[in-house]
Order: structure tokens, then C-alpha cells, then sequence
């Protein structure tokens, strides 16, 4: 049978963001694309990413974690679902301080005395080929990019950041006055992405407070997503048009996002709430044998 078949998994969330973690660390267990869409079938339990724990590879730190999107596609970063990890582990361990090792690095996250957790989710990427982008923009503030008629286009110059996953940020008026499900996946997939990239819709209210819409990568549209929530507080702070510090607030809740200027790290802090427990249903993943 495939790897995640019967295998106990935990359903959470972040604000909305709907996480499911399964737990390796005491065996082998490599997931494939197939097992993670199989999963993720209507019949199996929706979510948005799933996080697969894995023996911790480097000294100090407390797993290493493989990140997935709903369509098998592999993600460097969540924030949601780190806090979500950082939580899980934190219950089995008694830990208030712990470290994780994913694709783009190592996450460093913390319970503070709210109950709540942070996580530092690293230093953001403004470089053209950082992001990655297929074709050179020395400023990365606002790229020529537009969906709609030239001399009238519906969203146009988005800021790109590479917090973790690449991200696109359209500043507009109103988060809900468009149809994201519909730009949604034109612009994740647009060539000027060769990785794709989270798309989102961000509205200013004041120096620190921004509403937010996002599509995911890999995902599609989403209740919350905090690399995205990180990515928008920086790409606002480039442009002179928030502080360091705000509140970001996505259709699935609120999270607090602060832009260290002693390092030029990023801390994401929120809620995340336990769903339930189960296993996986054997006949969602065929009769193919494990690879």
C-alpha cells in the first residue's frame, strides 16, 4: 500500500488555513505527489498544505519538515502550518522554544505568554532571480505585469518578494471588488513565474493594518496564508506605506507581522486551532504498493 495509506494524520488550522501534519520522525515514510493529491481527495480530508515530519537532519533542531501543497507540488515555507507543527510538537515535547528545518531553511518558533506562537520566518528576497523571475527588473517594488486591457487593465505592477515561496502583491482599494478565483490561476502560472507564484490582493487601511486576499500556489484560494501575510507587510514597507509592525488581516482571522530592522527578519504571530485526529482511508491511494 502507498506510504500515507492508514497512516495517523492530525487536521488543524491557522486562521483557516487548513493544515494536516503526519508524523515520520520515528520511520521511514516518503511521500510521493500522488499520495499527497490522493489525500487530499474530497472522500480523505481537505486541506491546504500538507506536513510531514521527518527525523531531524541537522544537530539543535527538532525535525525536518517537507511541505506540500494540495496538488502534490512541494512548498519552502507556511507559516500557518509551521505555527501549526510548532504547536503539535510543543504538546508531545513540553517545549516553548523550537527549531525546524525545511527546504528553505531552518524556522526558528516560540510560545509567548499569550499562548500564542511565533515564527521567525527568515530574511525576505528581493533579487529578480531570488524570487525567481524569468526576465531582469532591477526594482522589484513594482514589475510591469497586468491582467486586463492595456490602456484599462483590471490589476496591474505588483510587488515581488520570495518569503520562503515566490509572491506577487497587487495593491488595490477593495480585496473583494475582484474575482481572484478567476486571476487567480492566469497569474500563479503567468511565464513571468517559472515557479509559479502566490498571488495576492492587499488594501493599506493604515500605517498598521492591511487587509489581504490571497491565491495559493498549488493551492488556489485560501482563508489565510502567512508567507503571504509576511510578504505583503515587507513589500508595503518598501513602498513607504506601513511601519514594521502591523496587524494583517486575511478572510480566516488576524495575524501580527513584524519586520526586524536589527536583522531583517520576519515574525509572524497567530492562533491555530486542533480539528481532530484520524487515519488516512487505505482505499484512497489504490492497490499501487509503497515506492
Amino acid at each position: 500500500m502507498r506510504t500515507l495509506a492508514n497512516k495517523a494524520f492530525v487536521k488543524m488550522n491557522g486562521i483557516g488555513n487548513e493544515i494536516v501534519i503526519v508524523d515520520f520522525r520515528s520511520g521511514d515514510g516518503r511521500v510521493t505527489p500522488e499520495d499527497v493529491r490522493a489525500a487530499a481527495d474530497p472522500r480523505g480530508v481537505a486541506y491546504d498544505q500538507l506536513m510531514v515530519l521527518y527525523p531531524a537532519r541537522t544537530p539543535g533542531t527538532d525535525a525536518f519538515i517537507r511541505i506540500y501543497n494540495n496538488d502534490g507540488s512541494e512548498a519552502g515555507a507556511c507559516g500557518n502550518g509551521m505555527r501549526c507543527v510548532a504547536d503539535f510538537v510543543a504538546r508531545q515535547s513540553g517545549k516553548v522554544a523550537l527549531t525546524f528545518e525545511t527546504t528553505a531553511g531552518l524556522l526558528n518558533c516560540w510560545k509567548g505568554e499569550d499562548g500564542l506562537f511565533t515564527v521567525d520566518m527568515g530574511r525576505p528576497r528581493f533579487g529578480w532571480n531570488e524570487i525567481p523571475l524569468a526576465e531582469e527588473f532591477h526594482d522589484t517594488r513594482a514589475i510591469e505585469l497586468q491582467i486586463g486591457p492595456i490602456d484599462k487593465p483590471v490589476l496591474h505592477s505588483p510587488s515581488v518578494v520570495n518569503m520562503g515561496n515566490p509572491h506577487a502583491i497587487f495593491w488595490v482599494a477593495d480585496v473583494d471588488a475582484y474575482e481572484l478565483e478567476k486571476f487567480g490561476p492566469l497569474l500563479e502560472n503567468h511565464p513571468i513565474f517559472p515557479q509559479r507564484a502566490n498571488i495576492t490582493l492587499a488594501h493599506v487601511v493604515a500605517r498598521d493594518r492591511i487587509v489581504i486576499r490571497t491565491w495559493e500556489r498549488g493551492a488556489g484560494l485560501t482563508k489565510a496564508c502567512g508567507s503571504a501575510a509576511c510578504a505583503t507587510l515587507v513589500a508595503a514597507v518598501r513602498l513607504e506605506r506601513c511601519d514594521r509592525r502591523a496587524v494583517v488581516v486575511l478572510p480566516g482571522g488576524e495575524l501580527a507581522v513584524t519586520w526586524r530592522e536589527s536583522d531583517d527578519h520576519v515574525l509572524m504571530t497567530g492562533p491555530v486551532t486542533f480539528e481532530f485526529a484520524g487515519r488516512f482511508d487505505p482505499s484512497l491511494f489504490g492497490k499501487a504498493s509503497a515506492p
